[in-house]
């Protein structure tokens, strides 16, 4: 082929027929339907990216409208009218170059025009290409002639920028949107090219023209052709990538598997890859948040929220968070001083922002957790039991009340005020105390309990070991009174609650508490009861003997909240 003869890939493999665009299937459909049926609009705005096929679509369309015999959906090749349409000699398909013919003189003279008849064909068709730069008084100008055109006069509007078509413009029109073209259709098509012209070209090199072509057909057949110039009859995918500074695939999934598995080191050596390979470092990014998206996509639709196909379980939120930050940095890395500083920071900002969790996910989180806990879990044993001063840091008080089998209380103290005890010296005050009653009258006034380790705080213990390793008695000081030296060591005894608040067990048993042991319990120490469990009266731990007798705790019918607290 002579070089003057030469024509670019883009306008010898331009669609001729319906059947040949690519990528816009539900746009040929209707267009087909609308021809066979006879219902023919009068304005059409097609929208979408460059490259998509618009233009094309609407020269296809006009040839389908004023070929001979037509209306047809397959307008013949060979035919006159639809030669002259394509070779643009056609006086009856008047293209229009929006950016060059945008004032109101030109909306004027369209007007006008269309009152003619058209010279030779069935419709008279204006294909206005970029219509969104006419002015706003040429806009205006059209608007009645777009509404109410000449039966034989049909628009075609075509722009990439819809938003700054006047609604009332849009309103008057069909529109149809055009969709970027998967990577996989428009490699299949360069593949057919390749293959007709007698090109050796790999897949992977024309997967990666397809992923630079952005969604865009004429876009990936001017890469292909500037390809070809530069390797000749052989394309590997190596070429490609020199060429246009791309990381390969296996790349970008590496980068995105460091990224998941929060590996710093990693990210920080792709990051140092790609700088001496001469990748344009914008485009990496991006193609890393096509990966991100894509495993977003698929741990959404597996219905769990949660995918490996990075290489690390990640949940829908992490992943989020990843491709927010992604796209946030891309701004820094496209117009930043420092290209390679911004790449890398984004790419670290990456890792530890699907690391972090937000509050309300945590708190739900959290909240299941307790949900599905049964009540009462985590209770501690009580290999033996222990002083009477001891005890209070289980947090439960064993009482027998009237005519009901003897329970365990669970309570929960607040801030309970300090006692004029051995504890007052250290300022710290008890969170929950552990009492014993046997009978049923009436109960003498509390007696003290110390606690013979007075130095050390009696919250202390919430954060200290658990009871069960705990020494044996025989770590008492002969400072301990001695009717608690003598206090027989018991079976290990597991609490296990019967009854929580909202149960009919539960209530019917606090209800039978004494009152003053209630009112003594929630007002002077200011406890909540949580749980109640039956215990084996032969079990309870100030069950007989003298030094049950000393360890028992009277309670007086007198105790109010309001009296004075023993010193």
């Amino acid at each position: 082929m002579s070089e003057g003869n030469y024509q670019v890939i883009a306008r010898r493999w331009r669609p001729q027929q319906f059947d040949e665009i690519v990528g816009q299937e539900h746009i040929v459909r209707t267009l087909k339907n609308a021809i066979t049926t006879g219902r023919i609009g009068h304005a059409y705005l097609f929208v979408g990216p460059r490259g998509t096929g618009k233009t094309t679509t609407a020269r296809i369309f006009a040839k389908a409208l004023n070929c001979t015999g037509g209306p047809s959906v397959d307008p013949s090749p060979d035919d006159p009218v639809c030669k002259a349409i394509v070779s643009g000699s056609c006086m009856d398909v008047i293209e229009i170059d929006a950016a060059s013919n945008r004032g109101i003189d030109d909306a004027k003279q369209i007007r006008e025009e269309c009152q003619y008849a058209p010279a030779e064909c069935k419709f008279k068709i204006y294909i206005i290409d970029e219509v969104h730069q006419l002015t706003k008084d040429a806009f205006n100008t059209l608007l009645k002639i777009i509404e109410e055109p000449p039966p034989h006069v049909k628009f075609i509007f075509a722009t990439t920028e819809s938003d700054k078509v006047m609604a009332t413009i849009t309103s008057r029109c069909q529109r149809f949107e055009f969709q970027p073209i998967p990577e996989e259709k428009i490699a299949d098509r360069l593949t057919t090219i390749v293959n007709t012209d007698g090109v050796n070209a790999d897949r992977p090199s024309l997967l990666a023209i397809a992923r630079l072509a952005n969604g865009g057909m004429r876009d990936s057949q001017s890469i292909l052709d500037q390809v070809i110039s530069f390797c000749g009859k052989n394309i590997t995918e190596k070429d490609v990538l020199d060429i246009y500074g791309l990381a390969s695939v296996a790349d970008i999934e590496g980068l995105c598997k460091a990224l998941a598995c929060g590996d710093h080191a990693g990210v920080i050596a792709y990051a140092d890859k790609f700088v001496t390979e001469g990748r344009d470092l914008v485009r990496v990014l991006q193609h890393a948040q096509v990966r991100v998206r894509e495993a977003l996509l698929d741990a959404i639709r597996s219905g769990k929220g949660e995918t490996a196909c990075l290489g690390a379980p990640l949940s829908t939120e992490q992943l989020l968070r990843m491709l927010e930050t992604l796209q946030a940095g891309e701004p820094g890395v496209r117009g930043g001083i420092s290209e390679r500083a911004h790449f890398e920071v984004t790419l670290l900002k990456a890792v530890e922002q699907s690391r972090s969790r937000a509050l309300d996910t945590l708190i739900r989180d959290l909240a299941h957790l307790a949900a599905d806990t049964p009540p009462g879990a985590g209770l501690k044993k009580i290999s033996r039991p222990r002083l009477a001063s001891e005890l209070y840091v289980s947090g439960s008080v064993t009482v027998a009340a009237p005519e009901i089998t003897p329970l365990r209380v669970q309570v929960r103290a607040e801030a309970a005020p300090a006692k004029k005890t051995a504890h007052a010296a250290e300022g710290k005050t008890k969170k929950a105390t552990t009492l014993g009653t046997t009978g049923t009258g009436p109960r003498s006034a509390q007696p003290e309990i110390r606690n013979p380790k007075s130095e050390t705080p009696a919250d202390a213990f919430s954060d200290g070991p658990p009871l069960e390793s705990l020494e044996a008695p025989g770590d008492l000081t002969d400072a301990t009174p001695p009717e608690f030296r003598d206090i027989p060591s018991e079976p290990p005894v597991e609490l296990i609650p019967t009854a929580v608040p909202g149960d009919e067990d539960f209530e019917a048993a606090l209800h039978a508490l004494p009152e003053n042991l209630r009112v003594c319990l929630e007002h002077k120490f200011r406890a909540r009861f949580t749980e109640m469990g039956r215990v084996d009266e032969a079990r309870v731990i100030v069950a007989g003997g003298k030094s049950a007798r000393a360890a028992k705790v009277a309670v007086d019918d007198e105790v109010s909240p309001d009296a004075p607290e023993s010193d």
